[in-house]
C-alpha cells in the first residue's frame, strides 16, 4: 500500500472519530441523563482530541506524491 493510500485511511478514521464524537456529544446533552451522561459525554471529548489530532497531523506531514 502506497503512503499516499495509508494517509487517506488514516484520516478517514481522523473523520470518524470526529462524528462519533459529534454523535455521542449530542446523545449525551440531549438523551442520556445521569452519570451515564458523563461517562458518554467524557468518551466523546477523548475521540474528539483524538480525531482532531490524527487530522491535525496528516495535514502537516504535507502532500505525498
Amino acid at each position: 500500500m502506497s503512503d499516499a493510500l495509508m494517509k487517506m485511511w488514516i484520516s478517514f478514521g481522523g473523520m470518524g472519530a470526529l462524528i462519533l464524537a459529534m454523535v455521542l456529544i449530542l446523545l449525551s446533552r440531549y438523551k442520556l441523563k445521569g452519570m451515564i451522561s458523563g461517562i458518554v459525554a467524557f468518551v466523546a471529548y477523548i475521540c474528539l482530541v483524538v480525531g482532531g489530532l490524527i487530522i491535525f497531523l496528516v495535514v502537516l506531514s504535507g502532500p505525498s506524491a
